[in-house]
């Protein structure tokens, strides 16, 4: 298929078993800290109950897969496909997004009932080699869908006023690697950009083609809650001339002040309300934030080709990553892991790029407008999951997401 670049054949299906099996049982592993209520709550349109995640990860195998390649598969609940489709034409009517909180039923038990039905009827498919890359498809969608449990969760527990815990936080000792702002500085020239090859990647990944970089240099680190904190005390959120015109307009509208989760001296984080460590990465911060920031320090954002170009030698599982439980971001040296980095590129679609046909053709390519590149790998990120050619893209105002910036200069 050409949503999913092929895996190489040998080998591919067993690895592809062991994946999903693992994929799975750590989907349900995120729900054990919640209630049944904790599960079903929805702060906001932009995010999704925890319930509804691990139903509509199951959704998309039931559909994808077991309905129509499995042979006198049933469906689980025939009602389940309009509460569990997230935005698929193809598949039809759907629940609204923003009343998916209005779920109550089924329960969180139910919910997990279907999850092992599905399961189950899975392992008749998992070694059959012609669907090894819709497969590969599902679990990388779930992935996604991990670090989305984790931040939409961690907004919920936010607008409790009792600031409750998801979790308990790892203990410190990250060797930050943190010193001097330090450049990874590169000569420009033509540079090969997008997933090319029988490894995984999305369709947006590719194809691969060329640009033409102009000398730059990136930050080897991200900026800390110590420069935030200097940007905030010039007046960083008061000084229009720093910012884009649509982002001037949010700071009004929104009375825009600080980070998202900030308080004075704190940091709401999964492990609760956190005194604000000043030599972590910012994060939960918006694309006009970032942009105003780089401007407010003579600097500016990278571009997403210059971003790839000077990640390409970089190992994409470092760093600050999602492994299991409550995360953190902590700061480190690489340029993988804490929180997704914005660049300045708009998400739009690479040189004869055409989506996959069907209803697996919806699953990036309609939504390039209006939209910004994001870059590396957040500390929420399954580990394994991003790599250099990853585009992650979110619109310029969202910022519920572990989201920060790496600065970036012309050479």
């Amino acid at each position: 298929m050409d949503l999913a670049h092929s895996l190489s054949a040998a080998g591919r299906s067993r690895s592809l078993s062991e994946r999903f099996r693992a994929l799975r049982s750590a989907s349900v592993s995120l729900v054990s800290p919640l209630s049944d209520a904790d599960a079903t709550i929805q702060s906001m349109p932009d995010a999704s109950p925890a319930k509804w995640h691990l139903a509509h990860t199951t959704w998309f195998f039931e559909t994808f897969l077991l309905r129509d390649h499995l042979n006198g598969y049933g469906l689980f609940d025939e009602r389940w496909p309009y509460l569990f489709n997230s935005y698929y034409e193809a598949e039809g009517e759907r629940h609204a997004r923003a009343a998916r909180g209005m779920l109550s039923r089924p329960s969180l038990d139910e919910v997990l009932d279907y999850r092992a039905h599905v399961d189950a009827a899975m392992e008749g498919l998992l070694e059959r080699d012609e669907l090894a890359d819709l497969i590969a498809l599902g679990i990388a969608h779930e992935e996604q869908h991990q670090e989305l449990l984790l931040t939409d969760i961690k907004h919920a527990l936010w607008r409790n006023p009792l600031g409750p815990a998801y979790g308990v936080l790892p203990e410190g000792g990250v060797d930050r690697g943190l010193g001097d702002q330090g450049w990874i500085e590169h000569p420009g020239g033509i540079a090969r950009i997008g997933h090319k090859g029988p490894a995984f990647a999305f369709d947006n990944e590719g194809p691969s083609h060329r640009v033409l970089l102009e000398p730059f240099a990136l930050s080897r680190r991200l900026v800390t809650n110590r420069e935030w904190d200097a940007f905030i005390a010039d007046g960083g959120y008061r000084t229009a001339g720093l910012w884009l015109s649509d982002g001037w307009a949010w700071v009004q509208e929104n009375a825009i002040a600080a980070p998202l989760y900030w308080r004075e001296g704190e940091a709401f984080t999964l492990g609760g309300w956190r005194d604000r460590d000043p030599d972590a990465p910012v994060t939960h911060i918006s694309h006009y934030e970032a942009d105003a920031f780089a401007t407010w320090a003579g600097l500016r954002l990278p571009t997403e080709f210059e971003w790839e170009v000077a990640a390409r030698d970089s190992d994409p599982s470092a760093g600050v990553q999602w492994d299991g439980g409550a995360v953190n971001p902590s700061g480190t040296d690489q340029l993988f892991g804490d929180c997704w980095q914005w660049t300045r590129s708009a998400y739009l679609p690479y040189p004869r790029f055409r989506p996959a046909e069907g209803a697996v053709g919806e699953y990036n390519g309609k939504f390039m407008s209006g939209q910004c590149v994001l870059k590396g790998a957040s500390c929420a990120t399954p580990r394994g999951h991003s790599r250099a050619t990853y585009r992650n893209f979110f619109q310029p105002y969202q910022r519920w997401q572990f989201t920060g910036l790496r600065l970036a200069r012309d050479l």
